[in-house]
């Protein structure tokens, strides 16, 4: 068996990618002329699965998509799909293939944000094209992994299907485990040292959380349809090997569950801080109101303007006031101590 190095054809937009490779008689071929593809596949010839040709797209032409029409003849609401990278994932049955949208995700370490790029794929009996915005490293590394062991992984459509899906899966739970850091910060900066910050972190995380499971759930279902229908692509090892996938996503669907619930514990616990400290805030300046009204009062007796006065004359009547005002003072914070109120 030869090995190659994937052979790429620059389009003229200078962006687009397109790769084929072709597994025929124990070899790899990477000079296809994608006018023979139509007929490595067999497309017109039943039974023909000794050749199998992976076509990978990335930022596709309209060359690249009549491509898909003229050599495979997908049909166009599926190369539709595959071209819109909005959708969500799903499966379709069409006329001797499948199409699936998968996501691939990662987290972005520039923007420190999560990145999400769809993967359309149209699986055949001897063929897997792949379509997708930019390169996906995801994608690369399952194409040279194929080519270096082809004798392990296999070259059937559900081989490699498996394989492809089962690293995009795996690569999920770095993400998870990121989310799952992020979130051990939140609960200290709420509950060690709590900060009003921590707010905007919370809703942040939660929005991520939401994202990612509005993608696995749907692929949930994908995997799901593919295991328990009756799928000539796909033979009974394909599909045991499929359920390994799809207990992997149940396992992260869980994870993504239990941290949106220790982020809503979390913020209900930032609710019922802030609110504490608020009305720490209020009972402070109630108390202080009592005080400060209380010496007012006394201020306010021996303000006015009446000339017979109690002690209006007497020398030691300023000294009386003020030490009155202190004596009431202290007598209302000793009785809010006692009360456990300050």
């Amino acid at each position: 068996m030869t090995i190659h190095q994937p052979h790429e054809q620059k389009l003229a937009t200078g962006k687009s990618r397109r790769r084929i490779i072709c597994h025929s008689k124990g070899q790899f071929q990477v000079d296809v002329d994608p006018a023979d593809i139509s007929e490595i596949i067999g497309h017109n010839t039943i039974g023909k699965t000794e050749d199998f040709l992976w076509l990978d797209l990335a930022d596709p032409s309209e060359e690249d998509i009549a491509l898909l029409s003229d050599e495979f003849g997908f049909h166009h609401l599926s190369i539709e799909d595959a071209t819109r990278h909005h959708e969500r994932p799903k499966v379709e049955a069409y006329d001797g293939y499948y199409f699936l949208v998968f996501y691939e995700v990662h987290f972005d370490q520039q923007s420190q944000q999560l990145a999400t790029s769809s993967i359309g794929l149209f699986i055949g009996p001897n063929y897997l094209v792949s379509v997708h915005d930019g390169d996906i490293q995801i994608i690369d590394e399952t194409i040279v992994r194929w080519r270096k062991n082809e004798t392990v992984i296999g070259w059937g459509g559900g081989a490699l299907l498996y394989h492809l899906l089962d690293a995009i899966v795996d690569g999920y739970f770095p993400v998870i485990d990121q989310l799952a850091d992020r979130v051990e910060g939140i609960e200290e900066q709420i509950f060690e040292r709590f900060r009003q910050s921590a707010l905007q972190e919370v809703f942040k995380l939660k929005r991520d959380l939401l994202g990612i499971r509005r993608i696995v759930a749907p692929e949930r279902d994908v995997l799901n349809v593919l295991i328990r229908r009756e799928v000539p692509v796909f033979d009974q090892d394909t599909i045991k090997y499929l359920q390994d996938v799809y207990d992997h996503i149940i396992r992260i669907t869980d994870s993504i569950d239990t941290y949106r619930d220790l982020l809503s514990s979390a913020l209900d616990a930032f609710l019922s801080i802030q609110s504490n400290q608020l009305n720490q805030v209020v009972k402070v300046l109630t108390i202080t109101s009592i005080v400060l009204m209380s010496c007012s009062l006394v201020a306010g007796i021996y303000g006015m303007n009446f000339e017979f006065i109690p002690e209006l004359h007497w020398a030691f009547g300023y000294p009386f006031a003020l030490g009155l005002m202190v004596a009431i003072s202290g007598a209302l914070i000793l009785f809010f101590k006692k009360q456990e109120w300050l």
